[in-house]
């Protein structure tokens, strides 16, 4: 059993070891020389590669359209058009074609001057010999029945006189889709600086936490060598030895899981700004407590704000507001409906039957000049119900508006709070860290000249590792509460839940993985710590 257990051990180590070379060849290439970037660099950066910001512009390109296609039903309409047509059987072919039969008669003598007994004895005696054809009455090939060539060409005015306020209404609702889709654009970007700022500085801090934790592991060696030594000479027995591997290999998979961390954090970031996957990073903005790394627009944040004044000037109020004059625009386009529409119309149609290719003289003009009116009188309900879902929109989207101002208040508030309270956990580990490595350095000589034990060192390390964590934290939180504020009039609503903790304000994992004694053992019972705003499952909050 006991050569069983030992191998699983020796097994555990080898895997153990094996992943740690290959994550720590990733970090080595994450960690060579590669391109400096500073917060500032990465906003710009996120702000000429973000998708949503693209989007949010083409929005505004297309509201701008729909309000010129809307503007133009007001505007004079021109129209040009040509057609032919040829002609291949019809049914006036041949009909003055026929020729008369028997002699043909001698042609009409129409003499207005002669009597009037002559003149109606010369016309019986024409009718009489069959006198119908065109050459006895004229010529009948310039009349248009039956043509084989036909070209027609046309121009046809129209103008909008009155539509009852239908256009003006959508005018209405056209520039209130428009200012909506500027809003979008400005919270898109809004968005976008506050997740660069977020992924920027989870990757810095996935920094510091490798460190911590690396330093964790040499100390957890250099205390394993202490005893490895005392026990060659007999000073340890072999239970002190057993617990200072324990505690040393029990550090291990904390570095393990901080490496990968930051291999997450830092490809987010990439992603973030749209840099090829193997870009080599090194951030030169660091975490610290002052504003002086952020820059100029977020250095001046003041804790002591006017709530009110800033959740009424919010994004979300502002778009939720142009929804409803949207709907109310909807609303008098539906009623507009049953009035009548009047509009002035005019066609020039010149129309030409030449017998192959026409001239400017075979045109023969058509023009008329006329007012349409229209007038609803019966449609099954259809204008009714229209009016009916339009008065609907229009109680919804004044309901959302109350609702949306009620969760306005209460996110602006959310985040003024979140910022005090970042700013007093920063205030408040100023000098813990100093406290717990003085706490380490005399817990260290304490156990050197033998009059402390094991536990008492492994509780000081555990203690300074979490007072480094807990800074490092409560800087990345605080900087960030600091952005979000900033960027708080136009940033979406976050998704508020339970207790008031918004779903956006994303942290990462701060679990103090250096637990080599149980938490009943240390005597402070600090095996692990979540900050808040993170999931506690070793992973960034997604």
């Amino acid at each position: 059993m006991r050569i069983k257990s030992r191998f699983t051990g020796l097994l555990g180590a080898m895997l153990i070891t094996c992943v740690s070379a290959v994550i720590a060849q990733d970090v080595r290439s994450e960690a060579a020389p590669g391109r400096s970037l500073s917060l500032d660099q990465a906003l710009q950066i996120a702000e000429d590669r973000a998708e949503q910001i693209e989007m949010a512009r083409a929005g505004i390109t297309r509201a701008t359209a729909d309000h010129l296609r809307t503007r133009s039903q007001r505007l004079p309409q021109l129209n040009a058009g040509a057609a032919y047509d040829r002609t291949l059987r019809s049914e006036f072919q041949g009909v003055f074609d026929r020729a008369p039969s028997g002699t043909p008669c001698a042609p009409l003598n129409a003499d207005p001057s002669a009597p009037l007994d002559q003149r109606i004895t010369e016309l019986e005696r024409f009718l009489k010999c069959g006198g119908t054809s065109s050459t006895s009455f004229g010529d009948f090939s310039d009349l248009p029945f039956g043509r084989s060539n036909i070209y027609r060409t046309s121009l046809s005015f129209s103008q909008l006189l009155y539509s009852g306020g239908r256009i003006g209404s959508q005018l209405r609702l056209a520039r209130a889709a428009r200012e909506t889709a500027e809003v979008t654009l400005d919270s898109a970007r809004a968005q976008v600086r506050l997740d660069a700022v977020q992924a920027y500085f989870d990757a810095v801090l996935s920094d510091q936490l490798l460190s911590i934790a690396e330093s964790g592991l040499r100390q957890a060696e250099d205390t394993l060598e202490q005893v490895r030594v005392a026990r060659s000479v007999g000073a340890q027995p072999e239970f002190e030895l057993l617990r200072a591997q324990v505690a040393r290999d029990n550090q291990r998979p904390a570095v393990i899981r901080r490496r990968s961390d930051r291999a997450i954090a830092y490809t987010r970031l990439r992603q973030m700004l749209d840099l090829p996957a193997g870009t080599a990073l090194n951030l030169t903005t660091q975490l610290e407590g002052d504003s002086q790394g952020l820059p100029e627009e977020f250095k001046n944040v003041a804790e002591e704000v006017d709530v009110e004044r800033i959740s009424r000037a919010r994004a979300p109020i502002l778009q939720a507001g142009l929804a409803l004059r949207m709907q109310e625009a909807n609303l008098q386009v539906a009623k507009s409906q049953r009035l009548p529409t009047i509009s002035l119309n005019s066609l020039l149609s010149p129309v030409a039957y030449p017998t192959v290719v026409p001239t400017p003289g075979d045109f023969r003009t058509n023009w008329t000049v006329g007012l349409s009116l229209q007038i609803p009188l019966l449609d099954g309900g259809r204008m009714q119900a229209d009016q009916m879902a339009a008065r609907a929109n229009v109680d919804e989207a004044r309901a959302r508006l109350k609702q949306v101002k009620d969760q306005s208040t209460l996110d602006t508030q959310v985040a003024v709070e979140q910022l005090r309270a970042a700013r007093a956990t920063w205030e408040a580990s100023a000098g813990t860290v100093g406290q717990a490595e003085r706490a380490y350095q005399i817990a260290e000589v304490r156990y050197r000249e033998g009059i402390s034990t094991q536990l008492e060192l492994s509780d000081s390390r555990l203690l300074l590792e979490q007072a480094r964590v807990n800074r490092a934290q409560a800087a990345r939180d605080l900087q960030v509460a600091r952005v979000r504020v900033a960027l708080l009039p136009d940033l979406p609503l976050a998704g508020v839940g339970f207790a008031g903790q918004t779903q956006s304000f994303t942290g990462m994992e701060t679990t103090a993985s250096v637990s080599s004694q149980p938490q009943a053992q240390t005597g402070q019972g600090q095996g692990t710590t979540t900050m808040p705003g993170t999931t506690g499952t070793g992973g960034f909050q997604r």
